[in-house]
């Protein structure tokens, strides 16, 4: 099955959001094979439909000073930090085309980046009984929030390539106090540049879901 790939570079949220209903709509209709979409954003806070606007935990006079802006969106999960520095994947995944549930979908996922890094970087990393995503030891590098909407999945993942880990300091991540985060620049002590990353993931989450990336 094929995967059209769409890399908008560094694109403001709102602006990706409306791609990602755009992208949604057509592979609703069919009208679209599924695609995955990459991205890097300006400085936002995400709040999840099950997230606490308490977890954003510095006033909005001090956001709106550094830059931040603040959306709240129709994922699941808590409270989410995106940045320079970091890549965001929106996959537009029609499950039933997958013959997976959302579970399936997430661990899917989860599987990718595990390989990635340990393939890539030599990082040991899994998962958290608890929480989604994947972690390293205590600290995550990958979030996941996800909707499904008419059977086709939207919103998607966050990697800490080298992202600014005080920018989390903004909130609680994922309303997860007790837990910190981390990115392969700050693991391996060496710069990582986010286009060779994209290369990365298209190659393994087309292995994960046995797909044939196609970069438009």
């Amino acid at each position: 099955m094929d995967l059209n790939i769409l890399d908008l570079g560094r694109c403001g949220y709102q602006e990706a959001l409306e791609i990602q209903y755009d992208i949604l709509k057509k592979r609703q209709d069919d009208n679209i094979e599924d695609t995955l979409i990459l991205v890097e954003h300006p400085p936002v806070i995400t709040i999840g439909r099950n997230g606490f606007p308490s977890n954003i935990i510095v006033p909005e006079k001090y956001l709106k000073e550094q830059g931040v802006e603040v959306h709240q969106v129709e994922r699941g999960g808590d409270v989410t930090y995106h940045g320079p520095g970091q890549i965001v994947g929106y996959p537009i995944v029609k499950l039933k085309d997958r013959k997976m549930g959302i579970r399936d979908f997430v661990e899917g996922i989860e599987e990718t980046f595990i390989q990635l890094l340990g393939e890539n970087y030599s990082i040991i990393a899994g998962r958290n009984s608890e929480h989604t995503g994947v972690w390293i030891d205590n600290n995550k590098i990958l979030a996941i929030g996800l909707a499904v909407k008419r059977g086709v999945t939207m919103h998607g993942f966050a990697f800490n390539v080298k992202t600014k880990l005080d920018h989390f300091n903004l909130i609680v991540p994922c309303g997860i106090s007790n837990k910190g985060v981390t990115s392969i620049e700050h693991i391996t002590g060496h710069p990582a540049e986010l286009a060779q990353v994209n290369k990365q993931i298209i190659k393994h989450f087309s292995k994960s879901f046995d797909y044939n990336a196609i970069q438009k």
